[in-house]
């Protein structure tokens, strides 16, 4: 079947780099938001308990916000197109709404802190909904082209991955006073207390925290931002000037509106190629995030006995150096091998290599040998890497798929936003368990030091949990449906029904 390409077929470099930037803000919040939480419990004084409500009741609002605003931006008319208006404001939004999310005060009361942070953090899902679901269903359209998707997605991906190799020293840069230095007056304050030695270290060291926390997330914010709004400026996607079928969004249709999406989420969810993506998505990166944190465990407590001290910056040079790796090595090879041997073999590819490296990683964690540690990388890398470069090309083909089926209007927002709920879900559901594990190992966070039986199981667990859940998702995707010629025929369908040269 031949590749027919039409007039959006091929993605000026320009506009991927645009998409791209939007990508390294939809990875920078999360990511920094995560390096944030943990001070809530240091700097800010807050209680576990309610440190971990705060983390939890917002997603399940975030779980709400994200299907309906993908509906209105598929019903969306305006003459700066269906996504673009909403990646504008969004931009905004979220850059401006994290940045007052953490002007917390560690003199405030508990309860005080505890209902701003969740009062705010609503509000700032609301704009960061906004920003995030229109900008993955403006790629899902922004090419019709069944290779160009992935090098599209491939490219996103890359420039995304940037936020994960400046986000770990986030901890660094947040403690260190030399870099974000706290005013002459709170030193003077903490030094009136009176405290002994010790206390007023400890003070110090939380206002510093405190202090880092509130600076930074106001260039993290300025940073989203100016990155977020490229995407409404430089990316085009389809021309949906004549698009039919679309419902009217306004307070008196809001009745119809509320049954239209859940006509729209009916239709999504009898898709049985999207349904695959979606549980081969939730298997690999569910188990990745469950043991996400466990690599920080091990080097600390099984390499070094417990001294943080000693580990110094190698957490955050692993992470930093995989995200390297996966930007620079591992998405380019999955782009050509997508290219070459379609998108569902190279999946399965990619995530068989990284169950190499999950077991690999069993070896890496030598006390003797720190460099073994950077042994599993380039192999475990293959897993996120392929996953999220692969999984939203092929929901842009699942999109042509749903118009060849459903007609108009073509619903990527929808689609790019139950794909993202069910990631959300995912990793809300590993922090959880990931939890559970380290309970059941005998794991404590108090203790200086950890029984030798705790860290054989923690490892056993950190090899397992990846491995499994990943050779789950390939079961899954073997029999993917929807290949590179079944794509194309739908495509040359869909330009012919629309009446397209």
């Amino acid at each position: 079947m031949p590749n027919i390409t039409t007039t959006r077929g091929k993605v000026p470099l320009g506009q991927k780099a645009a998409f791209g930037a939007g990508h390294l803000v939809l990875n920078l919040l999360p990511g920094a938001l995560g390096v944030f939480m943990f001070f809530l419990l240091t700097a800010f004084g807050m209680d576990p308990f309610l440190a971990g409500l705060l983390g939890g009741l917002p997603r399940i609002f975030d779980a709400i916000t994200d299907p309906i605003m993908g509906f209105i931006t598929d019903n969306t008319k305006s003459k700066w197109g269906r996504r673009r208006p909403y990646i504008f404001i969004g931009a905004i939004l979220s850059g401006v709404l994290f940045a007052l999310l953490w002007q917390l005060d560690p003199e405030n009361t508990q309860n005080y802190n505890f209902w701003y942070f969740l009062i705010m953090s609503m509000v700032f899902l609301i704009g960061n909904t906004m920003f995030a679901t229109p900008l993955v269903g403006l790629g899902y359209e922004m090419t019709s082209d069944y290779n160009e998707r992935t090098r599209l997605m491939a490219f996103s991906q890359t420039i995304g991955q940037i936020a994960w190799m400046i986000v770990p020293w986030f901890w660094v840069i947040i403690s260190n006073p030399d870099i974000l230095p706290i005013s002459a007056e709170e030193v003077s304050r903490i030094a009136t207390l009176g405290l002994s030695d010790t206390d007023a270290a400890k003070t110090t060291l939380e206002a510093v925290q405190a202090n880092g926390v509130r600076k930074l997330s106001i260039i993290v914010g300025a940073a989203c931002i100016i990155l977020g709004v490229l995407p409404a400026f430089f990316c085009k996607g389809i021309d949906s000037a004549n698009m039919e079928n679309r419902k009217e969004i306004s307070f008196k249709t809001l009745g119809s509106n509320v049954m239209d999406l859940f006509r729209g989420i009916a239709q999504v969810s009898k898709n049985r190629p999207f349904v695959k993506l979606c549980g081969a998505t939730f298997l690999v990166f569910n188990g990745f995030q469950m043991v996400a944190a466990f690599s920080f465990y091990i080097i600390v407590f099984y390499m070094y006995n417990g001294s943080y001290a000693d580990a110094g910056s190698l957490p955050a040079w692993f992470s930093t150096i995989t995200a390297m790796i996966t930007a620079f090595g591992v998405i380019p090879i999955v782009s050509y091998m997508a290219n070459k041997w379609g998108k569902r073999r190279a999946f399965i590819y990619s995530t068989g290599l990284s169950i190499i490296g999950y077991i690999l990683k069993w070896w890496a964690f030598d006390p003797e040998n720190v460099w073994l540690l950077f042994m599993p990388i380039p192999f475990m890398a293959f897993g996120l890497g392929g996953l999220f470069t692969l999984m939203m090309s092929m929901t842009a083909d699942v999109c042509d798929l749903d118009e060849l089926k459903n007609g108009m209007p073509r619903k990527e927002g929808t689609f790019g936003a139950i794909y993202w709920w069910m990631v959300k879900l995912g990793q809300a559901l590993a922090l959880v368990l990931g939890g559970l594990v380290l309970k059941m190992v005998g794991f404590d966070g108090a203790a200086a030091q950890q029984t030798s039986e705790t860290m054989m199981s923690l490892r056993i667990a950190d090899v397992l949990i990846p491995s499994i859940t990943a050779a789950m998702a390939i079961w899954i995707m073997w029999k993917y449906s929807l290949s590179e010629s079944k794509a194309k025929e739908i495509k040359i369908e869909l330009v012919k029904r629309r009446g397209e040269l």
